[in-house]
This record gives structure tokens, C-alpha cells and sequence, in this order.
């Protein structure tokens, strides 16, 4: 390896060490384009990705983990957003796609386990893994979505799921050169659906983006630091490497308990 390179990281790996090294696991961030609010880069989901991923990598792999991230796709399912200038969509059912060619790759070459790191609200993996279970039986198919696996209230005054105080937070932290001032952004405001089952989040359906948010952004932003995303990244990245560590380490033929 280069000096200065992740051992784990597909991109900065060579042939010199790949020719020979053969990984237990590999891992697959899937972020997204859109608009986040006034203040946030439009890559905000792949930059969480690609931080949270060389965070935990680095734990994981300082603990023996043998696994390697793959490049992180930068596009997902934005089908809310077709009115929003240069949201990015891609359909589930091209997702689908290219999921399945990248597993064909992984099966046919001997990585049998695969973790799909989702940084996007709007991606939704777990049908997809059902289906492609199926088609490649020798396969470990795993999803996470790393913003749903701690408790916000614990690290964050104001709720939100989209530019909020947590991204806000993690990107002032991650990348504050990309952050316009607070006091450019939108407020955050959410017009709430007035059916309500759907209010209750027992029933779904999809937001009209445009319609439920004047700036694009869902939760206030105002209370924002890079302290609280240091803080938030630190927790989340301990639980990523575990999940890393125990995929890699997990016998395929003895899972259970």
C-alpha cells in the first residue's frame, strides 16, 4: 500500500496487494444529490457516506476486521424531488440493477458477504435484498441506514430528518469549508400531512418535497456545532466497526444462536 492509504479502501488499493489478499466482507455506501436546505452541499449524503465510512474502517480494520469498502454510489431515489432543479433520481428499479451486477461480481469471485451502507432516506434496500437473495443463495445480504442506529434526542435539541441539526452538526464537522453560514439557511419548517395515519407514520406516503418544505430542509438547523457531529460521529462510528467486525468474523454455515 501507499503511504497514507486505507488498507480497506477499494479505491486506494492496488493490484500489487489485491493479486493475493482476499477480504471477508464487502461494503457498499449508497448516498444521494439533492438539495439540503440552503446551507448544505448538494453531495451531503455521499460526504456522511464516505466520513462515517473512513471512520469506522479505521476502527474496524485497527481491530483485525478484513473487509473493503467499495466506492460509495452517489445517486439515489429522489422521486419526490422531480420539481427541485437538479435533484438526482435514480428508480429503485435501477438500483435494483445495479445491485445485482455489483453481487455478481462479489459471488462469482468468492466475497460472499455484502453490507449495504445506506446514507439516504429516500433508498430503500431491504426488498431488493429479498429478491437478490434468491438469485445468489451463497450471498449475505445485510442493509443499514446509519442515521436511524442511535438516539437523536441524546446528541440534538431540535427533531428533523433532512439538513436538520444532526446533518447540519456532522457536515460543520465533516466538511465545514462546504457550510454556508447559519444564518443563510431556511428554518426547516415541515407542512404536515392532513391525513392522519400519515401523520402517525402507520400509513405512508411519499412527501411532495416541494410542498412540505420552502427551503428544502426538514428540522431546524439553528443549534447546529461541529462538536455535537464529533460527538454523534464518534458513538455511530464505535457502532458501525462493531457491525463490520461481527459480519466479518460471523460463520455463514452457523448464525444463529
Amino acid at each position: 500500500m501507499a503511504s497514507g492509504s486505507a488498507p480497506f479502501d477499494l479505491k486506494e488499493n492496488n493490484w500489487k496487494r489485491l493479486k493475493t489478499h482476499r477480504f471477508e466482507l464487502a461494503v457498499l455506501g449508497w448516498g444521494a444529490v439533492e438539495a439540503h436546505n440552503y446551507h448544505l452541499p448538494y453531495g451531503t449524503d455521499v460526504y456522511e457516506a464516505d466520513g462515517l465510512l473512513k471512520q469506522a474502517g479505521e476502527k474496524a480494520y485497527a481491530k483485525g476486521a478484513n473487509f473493503v469498502v467499495l466506492p460509495t454510489v452517489p445517486y439515489g431515489v429522489n422521486t419526490g424531488q422531480s420539481d427541485i432543479y437538479l435533484d438526482m433520481n435514480l428508480n429503485p428499479s435501477t438500483q435494483f440493477a445495479i445491485l445485482k451486477d455489483l453481487i455478481t461480481v462479489l459471488d462469482r469471485q468468492g466475497l460472499k458477504k455484502l453490507l449495504v451502507f445506506n446514507s439516504h432516506g429516500g433508498n430503500d434496500f431491504k426488498t431488493m435484498l429479498r429478491e437478490l437473495g434468491l438469485l445468489f443463495p451463497e450471498m449475505m445480504l445485510v442493509t443499514c441506514s446509519w442515521f436511524q442506529m442511535l438516539d437523536k434526542r441524546l446528541y440534538f435539541e431540535k427533531e428533523g430528518d433532512h439538513a436538520d441539526e444532526m446533518e447540519t452538526s456532522i457536515m460543520m464537522h465533516l466538511r465545514p469549508d462546504l457550510v454556508l453560514p447559519l444564518a443563510e439557511a431556511g428554518d426547516g419548517a415541515e407542512r404536515k400531512h392532513k391525513v392522519k395515519a400519515i401523520r402517525e407514520r402507520w400509513a405512508w406516503a411519499e412527501r411532495k418535497w416541494s410542498a412540505v418544505s420552502a427551503d428544502t430542509g426538514i428540522g431546524d438547523p439553528s443549534q447546529s456545532t461541529a462538536e455535537k457531529g464529533q460527538r454523534y460521529m464518534n458513538d455511530v462510528t464505535d457502532k458501525i466497526a462493531e457491525l463490520i467486525c461481527d459480519l466479518c468474523e460471523l460463520d455463514q454455515s452457523n448464525m444463529y444462536e
